[in-house]
């Protein structure tokens, strides 16, 4: 309460100086939660003194004028893929590769690579898919060592810098690498605090990534329990007790942090280390495998055990929320809870994120979108629609447009061709990009569809950009009628824990009823799932998750911290502030056709 008594004595001093205007845009709030949380720690330090807080909060102040100034403050999110392996004995580059390739849905703007025998460290990481960024064998073969993390990263915008492809290093204290899928949501918040000093080192960035804001947290704490152990009257050597500083770390960094965050590292002196936020909205996972020649086990952490296949790791088990995970240089495992956790899973991952072949928090992908498609048959049989053929928009709707077929009784055809060689529209970083890309990566086959009423499955339904233009293509090949059904409902809000999501302008549902929907995608009828039947696939495959973040769907963010002013400033901060809703806009390859009668829904 002092603390919060500080600011508003602060905040009050700014307004009487007529900066009224720059005072309100402080996150009050959220940045006492933040501090609360880590200047407990700092006290404990030496280092901290008792001008720390109002130093802070000028920083805050600061960084309200740069945010009203227009300035762009909040790093991009990402959706990412990362993975981790333990070897015995032997290089470990090769099965990294592999591990990478099976993730590379979940991102495709850069990769990085960085490998260790414990005495030293090798990275790489540039732009590109992982087969052309690793595809030298001079990188490949420099890449030695027998344990390494690897990761993919999706491209959005302002973030096509190399410099921000992962893995993020620090040299103190011990040596860390860090991989991170996810995004956190006070990241301004942190940054400010590791540039003043309640950091150690007064840190300096060097990107606009909230990952490496993230590491430097880790690092700082890591650096403040060996403080505490040098401060106490304990008698042993620090360096038997490099472990417990980590999880130790660990603990009071999961109070410091909010948002989503899975994370990998490589700490030099203690081992593999992977956590994952109390909420476990991104997903992880442990795998495991004996070593050649009964050496041991080796160990596997990854986004998704889709990964683990090509390279025989099996699943364990998740890595909990809250949980901390450490695979030690001689390959024991140690694990802590570091921080009470409720399992409140991202149901993106299940709807697109994922591969149908993974098992995310003990759910298996294709089961989940089986069981969206018999919940979406019940809805379509409702409308009484005269439909011919099934067709689902490739890949990720096959599941679900399978078991509809099968619920109605209907053929079910593969009409939309798709190339595999173009990357998805969903994650290119430009909207001119994505409606360009649409017509060079799918394309409709008219025997399939011509004098045919079609219904369209598709896995969800965002911008409305691909859409748009599919419909037209389909009509274009001879299709009578067009019906759509998305296995999602409506996308209404961002995704703010590590999905390039920001704007909610962007959404083709923005402020529209379904039948105003239907119309900007130029279609007969449009259904959605419903966000009940969504939830209660989920909640039947896994009756322990007693509530998944949906807030994509239905606004209701599970980390308690995001609120309006928080999504105004995303969509204000230079990521979502240009683009609109793309099912509006012409085609730039052929001039669209006009609506066609509408039929009653």
């Amino acid at each position: 309460m002092q603390l919060q008594r500080q600011a508003s004595q602060k905040l009050h001093a700014v307004k009487q100086q007529g900066c009224a205007k720059m005072a309100a845009r402080v996150p009050s709030r959220r940045l006492a939660a933040t501090m609360q949380a880590y200047l407990p720690a700092a006290s404990q330090s030496s280092s901290f003194v008792g001008s720390t807080w109002s130093r802070t909060v000028s920083q805050q102040i600061l960084t309200a004028g740069r945010v009203a100034a227009g300035v762009p403050m909040r790093a991009p999110t990402r959706m990412c893929g990362i993975i981790g392996i333990f070897k015995q004995e032997g290089p470990v580059n090769v099965e990294l590769y592999e591990g990478l390739l099976m993730l590379q849905h979940r991102g495709q703007d850069s990769a990085g690579m960085v490998t260790t025998d414990w005495a030293k460290f090798w990275e790489f990481k540039d732009n590109g898919l992982v087969k052309d960024v690793f595809a030298k064998k001079s990188v490949m073969d420099k890449l030695t060592g027998h344990v390494g993390i690897g990761h993919v990263r999706y491209p959005t915008a302002g973030s096509a810098s190399a410099q921000e492809a992962q893995p993020f290093f620090v040299n103190s204290p011990l040596g860390i690498y860090l991989i991170h899928n996810g995004n956190l949501t006070n990241t301004d918040e942190l940054r400010d605090m590791l540039n003043s000093s309640s950091s150690f080192f007064n840190r300096h960035l060097k990107t606009d990534s909230d990952s490496e804001v993230l590491l430097n947290i880790f690092a700082d704490e890591i650096h403040r329990a060996h403080q505490r152990f040098v401060q106490s009257e304990a008698t042993t050597d620090p360096n038997e007790h490099k472990l417990d500083f980590v999880l130790e770390a660990g603990e009071s960094m999961m109070k410091t942090l909010q948002g989503a965050f899975s994370c990998i590292c490589l700490v030099k002196g203690v081992g593999l280390v992977a956590f994952r936020d109390p909420h476990g909205i991104r997903p992880l996972v442990l795998g495991r495998r004996q070593g050649m020649d009964g050496k041991g086990a080796e160990w596997a952490i990854a986004s998704e055990d889709c990964s683990f296949g090509p390279i025989a790791f099996e699943r364990v088990r998740d890595v909990q929320p809250g949980e901390m995970v450490i695979i030690t240089p001689d390959g024991q495992l140690v694990t802590r809870q570091c921080a009470p956790g409720q399992l409140n899973p991202c149901i993106f991952e299940y709807i697109y994120l994922s591969r149908p072949d993974s098992v995310l928090n003990d759910i298996n992908v294709y089961n989940f979108q089986l069981n969206l498609g018999t919940r979406l048959a019940r809805k379509i049989k409702e409308r009484n629609w005269d439909i011919d053929v099934v067709v689902p928009v490739p890949d990720g709707s096959r599941p679900a447009a399978i078991q509809v077929s099968a619920e109605m009784g209907l053929p079910y055809r593969e009409g939309l061709v798709k190339n595999r060689y173009v990357g998805r529209t969903f994650i290119m970083p430009d909207q001119r990009m994505r409606e360009m890309s649409v017509r060079r990566k799918l394309n409709a086959m008219p025997a399939v569809f011509e004098g045919r009423n079609v219904l369209l499955i598709d896995d969800s339904i965002v911008r409305g950009t691909t859409m748009a233009q599919i419909v037209d293509m389909v009509r274009k090949a001879g299709a009578r009628r067009v019906y759509l059904a998305s296995s999602a409902p409506p996308v209404r809000f961002p995704n703010v824990y590590g999905v390039d999501m920001p704007n909610r302008k962007e959404f083709v549902a923005h402020g529209l009823t379904e039948d105003q929907i239907c119309e900007v995608l130029r279609a007969d009828g449009l259904v959605y799932q419903d966000v009940d039947d969504l939830l209660s696939v989920g909640y039947s495959l896994n009756p322990n998750i007693k509530t998944f973040d949906a807030a994509c769907f239905d606004g209701h963010y599970v980390t308690g911290d995001v609120d309006d002013e928080y999504l105004q400033e995303l969509e204000s901060s230079g990521r979502g502030k240009s683009r609109t809703r793309a099912g509006r806009q012409t085609s730039l390859v052929a001039a669209p056709a006009q609506p066609p009668a509408r039929v009653a829904v």
